[in-house]
């Protein structure tokens, strides 16, 4: 029975029956129309208002259906009910409507009592005679009740004060006055209820089922469980097809898509226009009744036509009104406010002629509402509620007689300013301020003959930003039309808003350039669609110089000279209705037909043009050509076939397919050529917005933005702007110096983006300053609304949509920018995959949705804009309104299985828009699904084997969901790799010590044992089983973008800070292991502001939090070189895990005793398996050893000696915290920092030591899962050690195995790091190994493109230009290495790698300082000057002032050729620089022969001869220590010049730049080794004598 009865509720004719009273399901279906019919009854107006919560406030509904109620209306927050009686009746149905209100009463007075809720209920009664009124047309009905009773209801309503019950004088009258307390009211007939008295005796229950034994359609019986007896409509389709026409389009749309599972409840921006009626005889139902039928069908069909609807209409206030809204869902216009204005008008004017209509009032506003179901689900009603309704209904009331509106739609219908008149402000019931109110005076155009300019305008300075493609263009189809003589017809196409005015604008510019030129350009509207010949008339007038005319008799004149040698004088008259003149009217042509006069004009106007062309060029500017009317296109197909003229359009998409001449010529390839634009890419939307704000540069996180919500298009870029100015978030300010003084957290990227090409800027600071453009403190730009035109434009798009992919695109809002298909099927309600896919194949087709196969696409769609293109193929616009679509033949495939699963909204504005149309309590739902489903797959990838980015993160924060049964929440423990207490299994314990590495070795024998076990490794991985060796690279990337982010804001959304603090802090760590600090940044200052408003300060879980967010603030501090904030960070960290960092010598020491003594103890334990750590102790040690690891790097930077023991109790107490957690990947890890740390301190046994116990940590591993990946790490870490510590040759051995086994691991963030150090160790050694030196780089090149790896597509520039310096030939021309420095520099992950980029410009600093070219040295030196202070303890910083030092003692060089007064001074200061990188250990050795060689040649040049020999020695020893052929080759030519009597006195580097070969030309053996060999530049000391005679 109950599947019987819930099969008849979800059937349609049920759904919609749910949308009218029972009035109208069990009324009369007469086709009489207007049909009146009257009877008794008594009436209920319920209006509650305050904070009330929805499923509160139905209760209201529910109470008035169980005592019989059958809703008639309902508006906003009230409704009207109604008791349908025999008159007898009406005594004992009042008491029990009265019952009625106190139970409404009393239910929301408790509700206010316990919750605190601020309701107020009025509540209105009357009883008596009620007139219904049908009327409408063939497909649409409406009803109304009037009569007295209706006005008295109303009246009593209004009278009711906070939680009254107000009884009508005939409701009065009518009642049982001996079971009603009343109290009366001053001066009113009305009375108001206290309560009922009953008798003790009385029995209510009986008494109501008594009462409802009259009502017809009360349930009963069988069916008394019914709130409603039309919840049992069985199947009619009589039935079913007459209730259709008093429902809208839009709900019966959604009751007929099968797989929508509800109405699309949502807040949404329309246009409400509010028609009042009165009428002479307000009280006769029979004579109003045929005035509304008459209204009511015009009203139809002239909505109809505007796309409107009407969604109400009723009785209110001695006035009929109907409630129209333009913008439903499925009905939204581009010019939504300017058609609700012309219907208005139009109604206007009709009803004011309709037959007993006294008086038409319109009121009409513009904004944001409620749309969607309000009610029960039994019966409700599809409605609009909000301030703008409110706002509509009280214009239309306090302005009557007029069509008023709102400053919302005054503006936005970008209608002309005299088609209003602003009116004085009224004070108006509800509505705290209106704003301005306008009335509209009527909608007849007035011609404005020669106003059809491009509108833009063009200025001096501002140039036409990411558009040299399409002037390109341009000058070369121009150039053909001048050459050839022949029509060209020159088309570009693009959406709204894509700059095509501005374009055209240009090009008009250029054409008027060449003499003998004359461009006529000219802007098209809608209108000119419309009128007839138009474009031509407006060419035409532009050719005769009729534009410039100020009156008719002037054009007269003008026209009379013009066209008197071609057209006879009694036919000029055929130009008096195009031209507006008044030349005599011939009887000859009064006697020609429409046609005629019309070929007559054409052959005028071909003459015309005919002459003209033999006299000059002549180039027609078509803008908005899609615009051009019918006869213009079929002229313009007959001018470019009759004459050599040159045609240039832009236009959109056609809103119904052109004509048939418009086709003929853009098909027509020998003399059209369609442009398709493209957007702006992300750099030249930073232009654009440095020079509309007249700024230099513009603040990172604003650039990110724009950049991404604009998607390119030049006008979303303005209207952010506009919207951004309206917010008042933007800050102009001067800009800093480029030094900062106090660097902290807060500043610490406070970094601003300039456009990559240097332009000149209408900053209005004072002289010398220029300006920057910041955003206000705490502003987050992505909770800022989206501007309104943005919303439109998407709603217009989302409309167009069906209600299928309506209801798919609004679900994906939820879900963020980026979503995959899987959460997406989660999320729909009763949608299957299939459906799923197919409809998301039409929304890729149709430009809504980006189709990404996987992470690696997403990060390429991100960077990269469309860029212009040529169509080939004949106009794209041919396709009308579909859009510009470039891709949709790879999109056909999706409907099958195996296909793209990861999607990405093509416009975020379209996402923010939809988002916004969902109710909160909807998206909460909603949010909280995502999260479950998320929040089963926020780990690292498998590769990764599913761990936490921070560590054991989760063993010590829970952050599931409490709701989940057991049994859901271990299987998300076990999907993301989590382990009980009981599972926890630790490498240590996993196998016992077996090996032991030889002892007594000599160093060699250990070095071939150690090369030979990787090499066992490499063979044993290349023929392991499948399984073992991961089959596809690290998708850590992926997860973070796919999963992690969207829950965080899933939790953020839902409020669950907490939780999402947690998912925030793995983001931050997840970008740091990806090497972007910013996005760490940016995500870690998401996260401090939850950590704010967290209370349990106390808690465990909550104090790792505190110490994970100073961890992480560490790390970032130290990767971008801030190294005395990193301490302080990491000191936080650690005190707040108890792990307290002496501050002072006393406690340096005494902590340094107790340290020691715990490593002897853990290393005796070693060889032994001890107890296991708990899971959060796991968590808070690997916190620990991190911050050790980073504090160790922090102090062996400094250069105060006793800093060097703050540094070693950092490595011992690193080593502690790994040797406690067991875990044999973090002791190896803590060997090898401790190894490095005494390698630099040269303490060969210490380091020794360690190394030999991390290969025998190796030997006792197995080879799978994380002990592979443990020997490649090893493997790596030892090569980047030799390598540093100048041992290349095993560096080599060591890199070549590390890559080789990354490569196997498919670990790409570590493969693009071993081959960058690797290259380094063969340029290194690359007199005899520039074919490996080569190879190398061609992997890390193909790696970079492949990946898009920014990181070692920088790197490998930098070898480059390394290459060119020291290894004399060309790999990378120099132009394009500094135009990949000019185009990348503000790349938000290069811009923070201080040492690539000190390296990079310090390198091009070096380049033009050997060259002389001063200016650009300084600018490229001042920029590394400003990285050198961001010392980071890392082999490219190490690289890079080595290379910065080498600028500097060429500008010492200069100095001292200049004699200047502070030469010396500053060869001092770079002496002591250079020494104490040597001698305080601060770079690597395998540096030290390029410094000594620098401090040999500073000495020559100060004429220190002796000093000059020692340094020379010590680079020449050292350098065939290391092995290291390039420094050696450089010194032994430097040590011959500089004491050879040679008297060449010219610099060489000129010439040697010139004569360099590419490294094709060594390759191919047109140049020989020994050769290329000879190209180094030689340092310059024929200036010493100079400064010996001045000293």
């Amino acid at each position: 029975m109950s599947t019987q009865k819930e099969g008849l509720q979800d059937q349609a004719i049920v759904k919609i029956a749910a949308h009218l009273p029972d009035l109208i399901v069990y009324g009369d279906f007469s086709p009489e129309r207007p049909l009146v019919k009257g009877f008794y009854g008594v009436l209920m107006f319920v209006d509650i208002s305050g904070k009330c919560k929805g499923g509160v406030c139905l209760i209201w509904v529910s109470k008035v259906l169980i005592f019989g109620g059958d809703i008639l209306k309902f508006a906003g927050d009230a409704l009207l009910a109604l008791w349908k009686v025999e008159p007898k009746q009406l005594k004992n149905i009042i008491t029990v409507v009265i019952k009625c209100s106190l139970q409404i009463h009393g239910f929301f007075e408790d509700k206010e009592a316990e919750k605190g809720l601020d309701i107020r209920v009025k509540i209105g009664l009357a009883a008596g005679h009620i007139t219904l009124l049908v009327f409408g047309d063939e497909t649409h009905n409406y009803f109304l009740v009037t009569g007295q009773t209706v006005d008295d209801v109303r009246v009593a309503q209004n009278m009711a004060q906070m939680n009254d019950v107000i009884l009508s004088p005939e409701c009065w009258h009518f009642c049982d006055r001996n079971m009603i307390e009343i109290e009366r009211i001053p001066n009113e007939r009305a009375v108001k209820v206290s309560f009922l008295k009953l008798p003790s005796t009385f029995n209510f229950d009986e008494f109501f089922t008594r009462c409802m034994a009259f009502m017809d359609y009360y349930p009963s019986d069988d069916h008394k469980n019914f709130l409603r007896l039309a919840c049992m409509l069985e199947s009619d389709p009589v039935l079913e097809l007459s209730l259709q026409k008093y429902v809208m389009e839009i709900v019966l749309k959604q009751v007929y898509e099968k797989h929508l599972s509800g109405y699309l409840s949502e807040l949404r921006p329309v246009t409400i226009v509010f028609v009042n009626l009165m009428f002479e005889e307000q009280d006769k139902a029979e004579v109003i009744g045929s005035a509304i039928q008459d209204a009511c069908v015009h009203i139809i069909s002239v909505l109809k036509v505007f796309q409107g609807q009407i969604n109400k209409v009723f009785m209110f206030d001695k006035g009929c009104s109907f409630l129209c809204v333009f913008g439903f869902p499925g009905q939204k216009a581009p010019d939504e406010m300017a058609r609700a204005l012309k219907s208005a008008v139009d109604i206007f004017d009709f009803c004011s002629q309709v037959h007993k209509i006294h008086t038409v009032s319109i009121g009409i506003a513009s904004g944001i509402v409620f749309c969607g179901i309000v009610g029960h689900t039994v019966r409700h009603e599809y409605t609009v509620i909000g301030q703008k309704v409110n706002i509509a209904a009280r214009m239309m009331m306090y302005y009557p007689g007029i069509i008023t509106c709102d400053s919302v739609t005054y503006d936005g219908s970008n209608l002309p300013a005299y088609f209003f008149k602003q009116l004085p402000k009224k004070v108006m019931k509800g509505v705290a301020d209106s704003g301005p109110v306008y009335q509209c005076l009527g909608l007849n155009e007035k011609v404005m003959f020669g106003m059809t300019y491009i509108s833009c305008n063009r200025h001096e300075g501002y140039p036409l930003l990411g558009r040299v493609r399409e002037i390109e263009y341009f000058t070369s189809t121009m150039k053909d039309f001048l050459v050839t003589n022949c029509s060209r017809v020159l088309m570009y196409e693009g959406l709204p808003g894509y700059g095509k005015s501005h374009l055209l604008m240009e090009i008009e510019y250029l054409a008027s350039q060449h003499e003998n030129h004359r461009a006529v350009a000219i802007a098209l509207t809608k209108i000119s669609f419309h009128q007839n010949f138009y474009t031509i008339q407006i060419l035409m007038a532009n050719i005769l110089g009729l534009d410039t005319c100020k009156h008719y008799g002037e054009r007269q004149s003008t026209l009379q000279n013009k066209v008197k040698t071609l057209l006879d004088e009694k036919f000029h008259c055929l130009l008096n209705d195009i031209f507006y003149v008044q030349f005599p009217v011939s009887p000859e042509m009064s006697r020609m037909s429409t046609v005629e006069k019309q070929k007559e004009l054409e052959e005028l106007f071909m003459k015309i043009l005919e002459q003209k062309v033999r006299e000059e060029r002549i180039i027609f500017i078509i803008d908005e050509a899609q615009f051009v009317d019918v006869a213009s296109w079929s002229f313009i197909e007959s001018l470019i076939q009759s004459m050599p003229i040159f045609i240039v359009m832009s236009l959109s998409p056609f809103i119904d397919f052109p004509c048939a001449a418009a086709n003929v010529i853009m098909k027509n390839q020998n003399t059209t050529t369609c442009i398709t634009l493209g957007t702006m890419q992300p750099q030249e939307i930073r232009a654009k917005v440095c020079f509309d704000l007249s700024v230099s540069s513009i603040s990172r996180e604003l650039d990110i933005y724009l950049a991404e919500v604009s998607c390119g298009v030049p006008f979303y870029c303005e209207e952010l702007l506009k919207n951004l100015n309206q917010h008042k978030v933007l800050l102009i300010q001067q800009a800093d110096s480029e030094e900062k003084t106090n660097v902290t957290w807060n500043n610490l990227f406070e970094d601003f983006v300039r456009p990559t090409k240097d332009m000149n800027f209408c900053s209005s600071g004072a002289k010398g300053h220029k300006e920057v453009c910041n955003l206000l403190s705490g502003v987050r730009l992505k909770s800022l609304s989206l501007p309104a035109s943005f919303k439109e434009i998407s709603l217009v798009q989302l409309d167009s949509m069906s209600l299928s992919q309506q209801m798919l695109v609004r679900y994906a809002a939820i879900t963020g920018l980026t979503f995959t298909t899987e959460l997406l099927c989660q999320i729909l309600p009763s949608w299957n995959m299939n459906m799923i896919n197919r409809a998301l194949a039409k929304l890729v087709e149709s430009n809504v949705f980006d189709c990404l196969w996987n992470g690696k696409d997403l990060q390429l769609a991100l960077k990269q804009n469309v860029s212009t293109f040529e169509v080939h193929y004949g106009s794209m616009a041919l396709r009308p309104s579909e859009g510009l679509a470039h891709c949709e033949e790879e999109h056909h495939e999706m409907e099958g299985e195996g296909v793209c699963r990861i999607f990405r909204f093509c416009r975020p504005m379209m996402q923010k828009t939809a988002y916004e149309l969902w109710l909160k309590d909807h998206k909460n739902v909603l949010h909280l699904k995502c999260a479950r489903f998320l929040q089963e797959r926020a780990h690292r990838c498998n590769y990764c084997r599913k761990s936490d980015f921070i560590p054991y993160h989760h063993f010590i924060v829970d952050v599931l969901f409490k709701s989940l049964d057991t049994g859901t929440v271990k299987k998300m423990t076990k999907s993301q790799g989590f382990k009980t207490a009981e599972e926890v299994v630790f490498s240590k314990s996993e196998f016992p010590d077996q090996h032991k590495f030889p002892e007594n070795l000599s160093p060699s024998e250990t070095r071939e044992k150690i090369l030979l076990f990787f090499d066992s490794v490499i063979v044993k991985m290349r023929t392991m089983p499948e399984g073992i060796i991961p089959l596809e690279p690290c998708q850590c990337d992926e997860q973070l973008h796919m999963v992690i982010l969207p829950l965080a804001q899933h939790l953020v959304a839902l409020e669950e800070n907490n939780k999402a603090l947690y998912y925030f802090l793995e983001i931050a760590s997840a970008y740091l292991i990806l090497g972007d600090n910013y996005m760490a940044y940016m995500y870690l200052g998401e996260g401090e502001k939850l950590l704010e408003s967290l209370t349990n300060e106390d808690s465990v879980s909550q104090i790792f939090e505190y110490a994970t967010f100073y961890s992480l603030k560490g790390q970032i501090c130290f990767n971008m070189g801030q190294m005395v904030l990193a301490k302080k960070m990491l000191r936080k960290a650690l005190k707040l895990l108890k792990q307290a960092f002496p501050y002072n010598v006393v406690f340096l020491f005494f902590q340094t005793l107790v340290e020691e003594k715990r490593h002897s103890r853990f290393m005796n334990q070693l060889a032994r398996e001890g107890s296991q750590p708990g899971e959060k102790r796991l968590a808070q040690l690997y916190l620990q050893a991190s911050c050790f690891s980073l504090l160790g790097k922090i102090y062996s930077l400094n250069l105060f000696r006793h800093c060097k023991y703050y540094g070693k109790l950092a490595a011992v107490m690193q080593m502690n915290a790994s040797l406690e957690t067991q875990n044999n990947f973090q002791i190896i890890k803590a060997f090898l920092d401790y190894s490095l740390y005494h390698h630099l301190a040269d303490y060969q046994d210490v380091w020794f030591k360690y190394e030999i116990m991390v290969m025998e940590q190796l030997l006792n591993l197995p080879l799978k899962g994380e002990g592979i990946e443990i020997m490649a790490y090893v493997a790596d870490t030892l090569g980047y050690i030799k390598f540093l510590t100048g041992h290349l040759d095993l560096a080599i051995e060591l890199g070549s195995r590390a890559h080789r086994m990354w490569a196997l691991l498919q670990n790409p963030n570590k493969y693009h790091m071993v081959l960058c150090r690797l290259s380094k160790s063969l340029f290194l050694k690359s007199r005899y190994l520039h074919n490996d030196l080569v190879q190398v780089l061609e992997q890390l090149w193909d790696l970079s493109v492949k990946e898009d790896h920014i990181f070692s597509k920088a790197f490998f520039y930098f070898v480059c230009l390394d290459i060119m310096l020291y290894s004399g030939f060309i790999y990378r021309t120099f132009d394009e290495c500094l135009e990949f420095i000019h185009h990348n520099e503000d790349n938000r992950i290069l811009k923070f790698q201080n040492g690539l980029l000190l390296g990079l410009y310090s390198c091009i600093a070096v380049w033009y300082g050997r060259l002389q070219e001063w200016d650009n040295f300084y600018k490229f030196s001042n920029k590394a000057k400003n990285l050198v202070t961001r010392r980071t303890p890392t082999l490219l910083y190490y690289e890079g002032i080595s290379r910065y030092m080498e600028g500097q003692v060429l500008h010492l060089q200069k100095q001292i050729e200049e004699q200047a007064d502070n030469a010396q001074d500053s060869g001092i200061e770079i002496i002591k620089t250079l020494e104490i990188l040597i001698t305080q250990n601060t770079s690597g050795p395998v540096f030290y022969p390029r410094l000594y060689h620098l401090m040999a040649y500073v000495c020559i040049l100060m004429g220190n001869g002796n000093s000059c020999d020692f340094f020379l020695n010590m680079a020449l020893q050292l350098s065939e220590v290391q092995g290291n052929l390039l420094e050696k080759c450089w010194l032994t030519m430097s040590k011959e010049w500089w004491y050879s009597a040679s008297e060449l006195r010219e610099n060489p580097w000129l010439q040697t730049v010139l004569s360099l070969p590419s490294w094709d030309e060594i390759a191919s053996g047109n140049v020989t080794l020994h050769e290329v060999a000879k190209n180094k530049y030689l340092m310059r000391i024929n200036i010493l004598d100079n400064l010996s005679n001045n000293s």
